[in-house]
């Protein structure tokens, strides 16, 4: 399926677990320095310098460009750590988010109220992501280094929907494929 940014809640609603998204347009990055900096300001009744809304978070930390490319290496990092700040987001408008690996059931549940998804990116092939990335540029918290958040224009960057507005959850449908599998 491919997406264009920013994300529409049709969109959304289209994104089933397992599924592989392609998206186009602009998207966001952010570690756990950057995330507990925006809720402490959303916590402060503070406006945040950038509208969530409808767009997409990308958990990376990219290492320095190369030469005539926008960005070095772009993998995933673990999503977990995110799992504490990832609802007061979700209640501004942040509907998608992309990482490495799974999720607490409390975030589970949160995405699913808030009619969020989340995708994983493939570890390891942050070289081969950063092809996708066409412009990055920081635009908040330039101190943070890598772990600013920066603004990327992707085209066609891949991710596979993990766990979707309908309860749908590739780790776990995945896991019971495969038992059923081996216990036959």
């Amino acid at each position: 399926m491919h997406i264009k940014t920013p994300i529409k809640p049709h969109d959304i609603e289209r994104m089933r677990a397992g599924e592989i998204v392609y998206f186009t347009g602009v998207i966001y990055t952010g570690r756990d320095a950057a995330h507990k900096r925006l809720v402490e300001a959303l916590s402060r009744g503070e406006t945040l310098p950038i509208d969530f809304s409808g767009q997409v978070i990308y958990y990376v930390g990219p290492t320095p460009a190369k030469e005539n490319r926008p960005i070095g290496s772009c993998g995933p990092t673990s999503a977990y750590r995110m799992d504490a700040y990832s609802t007061p987001l979700m209640e501004i408008g942040l509907k998608v988010m992309i990482g490495k690996g799974d999720r607490s059931d409390q975030f589970i549940s949160d995405m699913i109220k808030h009619k969020g998804v989340y995708l994983q990116a493939v570890g390891g092939a942050g070289a081969l992501l950063s092809r996708k990335v066409k412009e990055s540029s920081v635009v908040l918290y330039p101190d943070l280094g890598s772990e600013a958040i920066y603004k990327l224009v992707v085209e066609d960057f891949p991710a596979i929907v993990t766990y979707d507005i309908y309860g749908g959850n590739l780790i776990i449908d995945e896991v019971r494929k495969y038992q059923s599998i081996i216990i036959e």
